[in-house]
């Protein structure tokens, strides 16, 4: 029987920033990234100038949220921010993530909308050789993400270990700091990724449900070694 011994908390980022404050204090609380959304239906969009400006306010890297873009503009828009990273949301193929990483030293990461566990199955064989972390996201019929729904994180525990070696697994969707250590414990990711779970209102966050994120990540990094 293998013991359980003790994990580093997963890494966070707080999405769908839209102000200079709420980006300095979630690199206070600890966070490794900051998202800038560019998807046009999203309440929590900004523009390339906004990105930029909340570039400019912290030293973690921001992430830059497309979707269905081609590569040359989802590029352009990436360095017109002044971000290190590109979060692919919505269908966009092997073939178009490919041309994204010769366009720039980006880190790449593709979100999939996990209905069972064979969505994430399937998008391990597409993309975890092309991407550098795949984020397994809440599926809804209308939105690409930032409904505040949860997929069933319980489902995906079964087929958590069959990630390819190398890849790393963010998970989002419905996560708050109220039940954040239950799906670490459940699904041991490398990254959390928060938007509406520490939100006052669409895109202005509370400082102190950030703080209160982070505690809990912290206190409930433990899990078994595989």
């Amino acid at each position: 029987m293998r013991n359980p011994r003790v994990r580093d908390a997963p890494s966070f980022k707080i999405c769908g920033v839209t102000r200079p404050a709420d980006a300095r204090a979630a690199e206070a609380a600890g966070a490794s990234y900051v998202g800038a959304n560019f998807v046009p239906s999203s309440p929590r969009l900004v523009d390339a100038r906004v990105a930029a400006t909340l570039a400019g306010a912290v030293s973690i890297p921001v992430v830059v949220v497309v979707a269905d873009l081609g590569p040359r503009e989802a590029a352009a828009m990436a360095r017109a921010a002044g971000a290190r990273g590109i979060q692919l949301h919505g269908v966009e193929s092997p073939e178009t993530v490919e041309a994204l990483r010769g366009e720039g030293a980006w880190e790449l990461w593709k979100a999939v909308r996990v209905r069972s566990p064979f969505d994430v199955l399937g998008a391990f064989d597409r993309f975890g050789s092309l991407v550098d972390l795949l984020l397994l996201d809440a599926w809804h019929p209308a939105k690409l993400g930032g409904t505040g729904m949860a997929f069933d994180w319980k489902a995906v525990e079964a087929v958590r270990r069959d990630a390819p070696g190398g890849l790393r697994l963010g998970i989002a969707g419905g996560i708050t700091p109220e039940n954040v250590e239950e799906a670490v414990g459940l699904l041991e990711p490398d990254l959390v990724d928060v938007g509406s779970g520490v939100e006052s209102a669409p895109g202005e966050k509370d400082h102190d449900r950030i703080r209160e994120l982070a505690r809990r990540l912290r206190a409930g990094g433990r899990g078994r070694d595989g």
